[in-house]
């Protein structure tokens, strides 16, 4: 029963990282990388699969194997999280949440260039 709804979550968020590379509001990574854990969970036979997939390969292989990113692809991924983080910091009117978008910008950066390595050669 688990393992299954393992597999559904894991194709949830496959079709969510396939919207995501046709609609850039949506972040791919993010999706994928669940799609990876739910499946690795639920069923040896999907992970196996969507890790020979193109969109795997395209996306997920190298940060994976090298748990890096190129800057590029940091600052990239990181300005589009932010677009997003800015129009809700506008239209809320709550300042708690206000705050909490703060410290999610901020720890976003504070991950993404202490915790994962930049590699220069791309």
């Amino acid at each position: 029963m688990i393992k299954s709804l393992y597999v559904v979550l894991g194709t949830f968020f496959m079709v969510l990282g396939l919207v995501g590379v046709i609609m850039p509001l949506l972040p791919t990574t993010p999706m994928l990388l669940l799609t990876v854990y739910f499946y690795a969970k639920g069923s040896e036979r999907f992970h196996s699969w969507f890790t020979s997939t193109w969109l795997y390969q395209r996306y997920l292989d190298e940060f994976i194997r090298t748990n890096s990113m190129t800057l590029k692809s940091k600052w990239r991924l990181m300005l589009l999280v932010d677009g997003m983080l800015l129009m809700s910091f506008l239209t809320l009117d709550v300042w708690m949440l206000r705050v909490l978008i703060v410290i999610l910008v901020v720890t976003k950066y504070w991950y993404f260039f202490t915790k994962i390595e930049t590699r220069y050669n791309e």
